[in-house]
Formats: C-alpha cells, sequence, structure tokens
C-alpha cells in the first residue's frame, strides 16, 4: 500500500458503519465516505486527470473537503490545496505554477477562484458542501479503485513562502503523509473509532490535514467539522457531539476560554486537546485546563515536515512553553550558520531529518538545496534545547509574520503597497497582539509631492490579498531605515507608541 488514500479504504472495511464525518446534521459513515470519494475520483478521471496531475482545491471545511481531497488521490493526483480567503490573483498564482489541471471550488465562494482559473485556462468545477461527485458526473460510480502511487511520489502540494520571492510549493510525498498522520495517530492522539476530533482547523493547511483528517481516518474516529471558527460554535459542538479531542490554534483556545459563558458548556468528553501553529502563552494552557478539565499538548511542525516534528508526549513529562522533543522518525539539532551544532544551552536553528521532510519546492532546485543542504532542513526557527532535550523557540530568524495561527509573508504586503501610486518604500512587520500572537502593521513612505490616507492604503491593500493579511497597522514615515546596500531594515522600523499600546 503506497497511496494515501488507501487508508480510508481500509478503514471502511473495518469500521464501515461506524461515522466518519459530520457537520451538524449531515452524517457520513466511513462507507458512504470512501463511496463518496470514489465518485469524486472518477469524475476526476473523467475530465482526464491522471495519476501525477495536480487538481486544485478551493474548500473550506465542509464534507466536500475530505470528500474531494481522497477522491483526488483515489484518482493519483497530487493536491493542491488553497484557503477560500485567496483572492483571484493569489489563486491564479497557486494554479499556474503548480500547473493544476482543474480546481474544485465551494459553489457558494466561487467567484475569486473561477476568475482565476478562467485567466489561466483550466476548468473550475463548483461543487456543493455535502455531494461534491454529483457536480463532477462521478454519482453512483464507486468502483474506481486506488490509484497506484510510489513513496515518493507527491500526494499534496502546499505552498508556503519564506520572505522574499513568490510563495514555493512544499512536495509533500504519499509516505511524508503517511508516515506522519500514523506517528501522529499511535504516539499523540493514541486515536479509537470511539473518538469525535474537532475539525475546526482549516483542511487546507497540514497541520488539520494531517493531525484531525489523516490521523482521524487511520484511527476509524469521526471527525466533526466547524467551517468557520466561532468560539462559542466551538463549545456549542464539544457539547454536542461529546468531543474527545480538540486540535487548535493558541488563539482557539483563548477564544474559547474568554467566552463569557463557557463554564454552561459541558465539555466533560474532552480528553485531549492538541496545541500547534505558533506559541501558545502559558497563562492561556492553564487557564484552559483548569476552566475545561483536560491537559494541553504543544507541538511543533512547519508545511515543510508534513507537519510535525516535535511534541510534548502524552505519557512524558510536559513542559509548558516549550515544544517537546522530537516524534517517532525524527530526528531534530540546533545548527549555526554554517551547519555546526551550537553548544548546549545556546540558541541554534532548528534542523529537521526524517520520514516527515518534504521531497522538495516544486520545481525549485535551488531553493530545495537551500532549504535542505546536506540532508537536514533548515527551519528559519531559533531555539534552546535544555538538558532534556526539550526545545523551545525563541524567535524566528525569517520574518514572517503568524497572526492568529495563520502565515503573512511581508514581502507579498509590501508588493501590494509599492502597487499603490504614491508609495515609494513600505515595510511589512508583526507587532505583538494579546490575542492572535502578532498583528500585520505597515509603515509607509510616500513618493515625494505624492499624497495618500491611511485607510486608503490599508483599503488597497485590502482588494488585494486576503482579508487576514491586510496591515491593521499602518503609519506613514519620511523614510525607512536601511543598511549599507540600501536594503530596508524591517528589525530597524520604529513603531510608534500607539501601535505599541
Amino acid at each position: 500500500m503506497t497511496n494515501l488514500a488507501q487508508h480510508l479504504v481500509d478503514t471502511a472495511g473495518a469500521h464501515g458503519d461506524r461515522p466518519a464525518l459530520r457537520m451538524d446534521d449531515t452524517v457520513l459513515t466511513y462507507d458512504e465516505f470512501r463511496d463518496a470519494a470514489a465518485a469524486v475520483a472518477a469524475g476526476l478521471r473523467d475530465r482526464g486527470v491522471r495519476p501525477g496531475d495536480r487538481v486544485g482545491m478551493v474548500l473550506p471545511n465542509v464534507v466536500a473537503f475530505p470528500v474531494v481531497f481522497y477522491g483526488a488521490l483515489m484518482a493519483g493526483a497530487a493536491v493542491v490545496p488553497m484557503n477560500p480567503l485567496l483572492k483571484a490573483r493569489e489563486v491564479e498564482y497557486y494554479l499556474r505554477d503548480s500547473g493544476a489541471r482543474l480546481v474544485v471550488v465551494l459553489d457558494s465562494v466561487a467567484d475569486a477562484a473561477t476568475e482565476a482559473a478562467a485567466t489561466v485556462g483550466v476548468e473550475a468545477v463548483p461543487v456543493g458542501p455535502v455531494d461534491p461527485g454529483a457536480a463532477l458526473g462521478g454519482s453512483g460510480r464507486t468502483d474506481a479503485g486506488v490509484a497506484e502511487r510510489a513513496d515518493e511520489d507527491d500526494a499534496v502540494i502546499l505552498y508556503t513562502s519564506g520572505t522574499t520571492g513568490q510563495p514555493k510549493g512544499a512536495e509533500l510525498t504519499h509516505a511524508n503523509l503517511r508516515g506522519n498522520a500514523r506517528t501522529t495517530q499511535e504516539t499523540l492522539l493514541e486515536g479509537t473509532p470511539d473518538d469525535v476530533i474537532m475539525g475546526c482547523l482549516p483542511l487546507f493547511h497540514v497541520f488539520g490535514l494531517t493531525c484531525s483528517l489523516n490521523a482521524g481516518v487511520l484511527a476509524g474516529a469521526c471527525l466533526t467539522l466547524l467551517p468557520r471558527f466561532d468560539g462559542a460554535r466551538a463549545l456549542e459542538i464539544v457539547e454536542r457531539d461529546r468531543v474527545t479531542v480538540f486540535q487548535g490554534v493558541p488563539t482557539m483556545f483563548a477564544a474559547m476560554l474568554h467566552q463569557p459563558d463557557a463554564g454552561r458548556y459541558d465539555v466533560s468528553s474532552l480528553r485531549l486537546c492538541v496545541s500547534g501553529g505558533s506559541a501558545m502563552p502559558v497563562e492561556v494552557m492553564r487557564g484552559f485546563e483548569e476552566a475545561f478539565g483536560c491537559i494541553v499538548l504543544e507541538g511543533y511542525g512547519l508545511s515543510e515536515t508534513s507537519p510535525v516534528a516535535s511534541f510534548n508526549h502524552p505519557h512524558a513529562e510536559r513542559k509548558p512553553g516549550t515544544i517537546g522533543t522530537p516524534i517517532r522518525g525524527v530526528e531534530m539539532r540546533l545548527v549555526d550558520d554554517e551547519g555546526r551544532d551550537v553548544p548546549e544551552g545556546e540558541v541554534g536553528e532548528i534542523a529537521i531529518r526524517g520520514e516527515n521532510v518534504m521531497r522538495g519546492y516544486w520545481q525549485r532546485p535551488e531553493e530545495t538545496a537551500k532549504a535542505i543542504p546536506d540532508g537536514w532542513f533548515r527551519t528559519g526557527d531559533l531555539a534552546r534545547r535544555d538538558a532534556d532535550g526539550y526545545y523551545a523557540i525563541v524567535d524566528r530568524k525569517k520574518e514572517m509574520i503568524i497572526r492568529g495561527g495563520y502565515n503573512v509573508y511581508p514581502r507579498e504586503i509590501e508588493e501590494a503597497l509599492y502597487e499603490h501610486p504614491a508609495v515609494a518604500e513600505a515595510a511589512c512587520i508583526g507587532v505583538p497582539h494579546a490575542d492572535l500572537g502578532e498583528e500585520v502593521a505597515a509603515a509607509v513612505a510616500l513618493k515625494p509631492g505624492a499624497s495618500a490616507e491611511v485607510d486608503e492604503l490599508q483599503a488597497w491593500v485590502k482588494e488585494r490579498v486576503a482579508a487576514y493579511k491586510y496591515p491593521r497597522h499602518l503609519w506613514l514615515v519620511d523614510s525607512l531605515p536601511k543598511g549599507p546596500t540600501g536594503k530596508i531594515l524591517r528589525r530597524a522600523v520604529e513603531v510608534p507608541a500607539e501601535v505599541q499600546a
């Protein structure tokens, strides 16, 4: 068995009548999930999708996401998941760069992706939230079978970015995703068919994809979906569906904890909570555990590592404020700029080697060689390791901003600002935020004689990037700090006092 989709077929064979997917009143058993995915695979094949082709997906956390995802894998395609909040020009770039044959989109929010697909010259297939096989023309056909794939074949191309250039597609293979899902399921979640996993982490992001969906399928657990996160709604679903495993980013935990009536919900079914995506404030973790009577395990990973790399393991000492120790099948070390191990207790860049590390960046051999120069993936995250082998993140080498668990890349925001006719220079930085971790901010210098208002510039960016990315804080300056070569120094940008407050 090599194709990741075989996990669904095997689980349906063992637990076919058990619930697999739930979204409010809609429930699919594992048999129904498998058959729906097979119908999608048949429909994709009818549209000319062949093993190795790329299929774009612009779907939120609705039943159609897991169905299309596993259906595309059954057809042998590599999936290119995209955030439904992306604007047309962002989707266009992903489709063009990946060479996607077609893109599947949710019918109620299809405009941007449909516009992008038309520009690129590929088909956009709008589907409903529950039965995507109907729109693809594969309804009632369950004999599609699972396409043979090799371990090193791409299963997912997940777009990510550094601080320079366009986003890059991390090639996650069937072996990468199979291994990471199995290790997550067996050593971290320890799930069973009786578990109900909260599906509020975006499935288009690898944290939700691996730890909620793929690990859940391996366990035979039920995934209960929440398309748009809301703290009160999440608590309602925990109570209604007797959720046993909650996975989220720190802002989700904070939203639930700070619900005014949080105490009225019965959350006694929770046995395990998992946090990742960005560092969880220790006080939020402790407050959540006290309020809801469960333990929170914090872990660490990246798109390029499928994603899980380290974790506070369930049967070992937990150290709040750390990312734990490397998981099974993964090695981690701290290195300096030359790739040498740093002395014990000193800060170094986390380097990772193991079954979870991506094959490379799609069609970018130079970027791949830079990221994995010696078999060890350079994360750009700086950390310390204590005497017990626990890692604690201290800073990011890269200047990426993590806003509420979503990655925001300064260069992308700056480029949008530079498109404004009045803008001469722009620097995008992250500023601390109590609930989101970081908020997006930008300092802008205008061209001589030009004029522009702050809200005008914010609106300009908002029209060009997803809503979570635009700078909530923006201020005008005469000039921006620069280094000896004239490069703008983001780290030297002065943040106004009112923004710091």
